[in-house]
């Protein structure tokens, strides 16, 4: 396993949209357990595939926050079926917005389908910090993050301050 760079805003890769996986392959594999450690290293809850520069439906989350009950959830192309009306309100951050914060609302609980490690295909029903790690990180595969659900006058805060680390290379 590989600990990979994680792109950081502002960067056009973020904003674009990803491409199906047709099957959980060795290659896949390798890129989620790769994304793991790199998750893992950073440390975060979760990462999608777009983070690490690579335009794939796939995203991997663990919100048990320990070193040894680790809980990882390996997703390709996992999509939405159910949401919740309630509604949750996080202070949600992101790797690619290292120290950046902001309150998202949304569903409090989704059921999600998806293709696991093994190629088959599974459902979850997640509620809770869970439910919201998975709606972030399935936003990257659509190009979306976390800013674009604030006020503009905090989206354009936190960018301008993300351009200003960018240029002082603060952050890489």
């Amino acid at each position: 396993m590989a600990v990979l760079p994680i792109i950081k805003a502002p960067d056009p890769i973020l904003k674009k949209r990803c491409a199906p996986v047709e099957e959980v392959n060795d290659e896949i594999r390798t890129l989620m357990d790769d994304m793991l450690e790199t998750m893992y290293a950073a440390p975060g809850v979760g990462l999608a595939a777009p983070q690490v520069s690579v335009h794939k439906r796939v995203i991997v989350v663990d919100t048990s926050r320990g070193d040894t009950d680790r809980s990882p959830i390996r997703m390709a192309n996992p999509e939405i079926l159910d949401s919740s009306d309630d509604l949750a309100v996080y202070d949600e951050g992101c790797l690619s917005f290292p120290d950046q914060y902001a309150e998202v609302e949304r569903p409090a609980k989704v059921s999600v389908r998806y293709l696991d490690y093994n190629n088959e295909v599974q459902e979850i029903e997640a509620e809770g910090l869970l439910s919201t790690c998975i709606q972030h990180e399935m936003d990257h595969l659509d190009g979306k993050l976390f800013v674009d659900h604030i006020s503009m006058l905090k989206r354009n805060m936190i960018l301008r301050k993300m351009s200003k680390l960018k240029k002082s290379g603060a952050v890489t």
